[in-house]
């Protein structure tokens, strides 16, 4: 910058999904019920694992730390969208932006992994199954988990040290519903062009390499099943993974889509209608998949209602 008039950001204007009144409210009641059917379904979830013995294995920990997740996850955008949905005028401070930034792209990091140690977990389990106690012990649950949450929290600080070290100084209005990455770059009147290549490189990483761990899993696993003798066998395998690759493909779909795509391609109308797919969506449809899919689960939940009847027939 080289001239001195210039007024520096302190807090971005956020455009919404829309500025039709009619259309917000509608929406506000739609994001309102998706918002409260998360937070019921992952708590739901997180508290059946707790409290059934049976639920204690390595898949029931990564699927409970993945519910804890979307539970931070979706808060970190949902809420406020449902107050700016309502208001008049949608502003968010500039330490407030990047810190919603900070903890979306953390957690979103974080799924991204823990998808992919899921994955993993389904190989050694029908793969290596006698190996499986050993491989898969609570320790080494424990330390992946970590890992998935530091790494997470890691490449977060790289992503959002860059973006919120550039200059802002001109228009401070974010065609967006939150604070994505994309959308601010485009505000910004420094040179982006390292900032792009470095988010496009540790995404990349992260969700490349994690899906190609899944994918790589979920190759030895078909072979394996197809190996199987038993039909029973065959079944109850592919029941146990369609779930979460049902889940992987909704995910990682819409999130390739938006952080591995040319910015010169980039839509901000396309950017809103793909975000709310897996930042207000998906969070919902993670419990709701592993539970409809999953035998283990169902049998949890019937068991659960079946000692709270018990009571009142004493």
């Amino acid at each position: 910058m080289s001239g001195e008039n210039f007024t520096t950001v302190t807090e971005f204007i956020l455009l919404g999904l829309t500025d039709s009144p009619e259309l917000q409210i509608m929406l506000f009641i739609l994001f309102f019920v998706i918002y409260t059917l998360t937070m019921m379904g992952n708590s739901g979830m997180i508290t059946l694992i707790i409290i059934d013995s049976q639920l204690h294995t390595p898949m029931y920990f990564f699927l409970t730390n993945l519910s804890l997740t979307d539970i931070f996850y979706s808060s970190t955008i949902t809420p406020k969208m449902l107050v700016d949905l309502l208001s008049v005028r949608k502003v968010i401070s500039f330490a407030g932006c990047f810190l919603q930034m900070y903890v979306f792209i953390a957690l979103a990091t974080t799924e991204c992994i823990l998808f992919g140690l899921m994955a993993y977990d389904r190989y050694v389990a029908i793969c290596n199954p006698l190996l499986y106690p050993v491989i898969m012990s609570r320790t080494v649950c424990l330390k992946m988990a970590m890992g998935a949450f530091t790494a997470g929290f890691l490449n977060s600080i790289i992503h959002t040290s860059y973006i919120s070290s550039l200059t802002y100084c001109g228009s401070n209005v974010i065609h967006h519903f939150f604070c994505d990455s994309s959308p601010i770059l485009k505000l910004s009147c420094s040179g982006t062009q390292l900032n792009e290549t470095i988010i496009f490189i540790c995404a990349g990483i992260n969700m490349l390499g994690t899906f190609l761990i899944i994918i790589t899993s979920y190759i030895y696993i078909l072979f394996s099943i197809l190996r199987l003798h038993s039909v029973e066998g065959r079944r109850k395998a592919f029941s146990t993974c369609a779930s979460h690759i049902t889940a992987i493909v909704i995910f990682y779909g819409t999130m390739i889509v938006t952080y591995l795509c040319p910015s010169s391609s980039y839509s901000p109308t396309q950017g809103k209608v793909i975000s709310v797919f897996y930042t207000v969506v998906i969070p919902m449809l993670n419990p709701l998949i592993y539970s409809l899919r999953n035998e283990e689960v169902k049998r949890a939940f019937k068991n659960v209602i079946i000692r709270k009847r018990i009571p009142t027939f004493i």
